[in-house]
């Protein structure tokens, strides 16, 4: 008999843009992909989760794949494991479920492979990836994240302790994230390009200095993509009418959507939940909190195997 470790990686969810910040500010909410891992003869990934039950059980899970390549990059052959996957991150909702699983696979690559990843080279990993930094930079530092990706090098501040609850309002029908890039312009104006950058600019300082109600105006007056996937989102306008007459100050699409997240100081947010519940019961209403911390690895008691 042999004793073995157990490892539980565990990784929050994600909202990126909050309106202007197009591909570059995230923020990590307190829903969590979680693994629970041991080492095995061959790859095994399993869920008790029906939303998780159809995809691949063995190596060519998402998951094992970003984990095997990261590693392999390194030189590194990585064991097999089993791993227990939970999660209650909607797929394809724009709550950053890729994101978390990316970033879960790289910890686990970390992990298992003992390869002393620093968390700088871990994001830049995940941002390869991704294509850009902010839902897995979210994901992984925590708190309300800005970054910027160029010739393979991530830049990224996180700033924790924003005293904010978001109520997000979560359709049934996914929408991918291709599709929703598809309606997006090739290219903008000069004149655009300038007012949504400042846009984004402001609304950074508006939420760092705790001015919600310049914030939420900045969330409105995004010229990146908002203008041209709120079409593609059911009840857009209607939701966020309602929002901000039961106390939220912004409103924004999550990431590419369909989901939509209201912005409500702390202490507002159940009001808020109660409000939009009540008017959309067909869609699902959640009261989510900042998860400050990201990613982190544990390990479990051992085993005997």
């Amino acid at each position: 008999m042999t004793l073995i470790d157990r490892l539980m990686i565990k990784v929050p969810a994600s909202t990126a843009n909050l309106g202007p910040g197009f591909d570059s500010i995230g923020l990590a909410l307190n829903l969590y992909l979680t693994l629970e891992i041991e080492k095995s003869d061959q790859w095994e990934c399993y869920s008790w989760y029906e939303e998780l039950k159809d995809l691949p059980t063995d190596d060519s899970h998402f998951i094992c794949q970003v984990a095997i390549k990261t590693a392999a990059d390194y030189g590194i052959d990585l064991p097999p494991c089993k791993i227990k996957i939970d999660s209650d991150i909607p797929l394809a909702r724009g709550l950053g479920s890729s994101a978390a699983a990316i970033v879960a696979g790289i910890e686990l690559a970390d992990a298992i492979g003992g390869m002393g990843l620093t968390k700088e080279e871990k994001l830049l990993l995940a941002t390869k990836w991704e294509g850009h930094p902010d839902n897995v930079g979210a994901s992984l530092y925590g708190g309300l994240v800005v970054g910027c990706y160029d010739q393979h090098e991530v830049d990224m501040l996180s700033f924790t302790n924003v005293p904010l609850e978001m109520v997000v309002v979560i359709p049934n029908e996914i929408l991918l994230t291709k599709e929703s890039r598809d309606v997006l312009p090739v290219s903008y104006s000069r004149q655009d390009a300038i007012k949504a950058s400042s846009t984004a600019n402001l609304l950074i300082a508006a939420l760092l200095s705790q001015n919600w109600t310049l914030a939420g105006k900045m969330m409105e007056q995004d010229r990146f993509h908002q203008p041209y996937r709120k079409a593609l989102i059911h009840s857009y306008d209607e939701i966020e009418k309602l929002a901000k007459m039961n106390g939220a100050f912004g409103v924004a699409l999550s990431g590419a959507g369909p989901t939509v997240i209201c912005f409500s100081e702390k202490g507002k947010g159940q009001k808020l939940k109660q409000a939009l519940e009540k008017e959309f019961p067909e869609m699902t209403v959640n009261r989510l909190f900042i998860d400050d911390h990201g990613s982190c690895v544990n390990k479990l008691e051992k085993f005997v195997k």
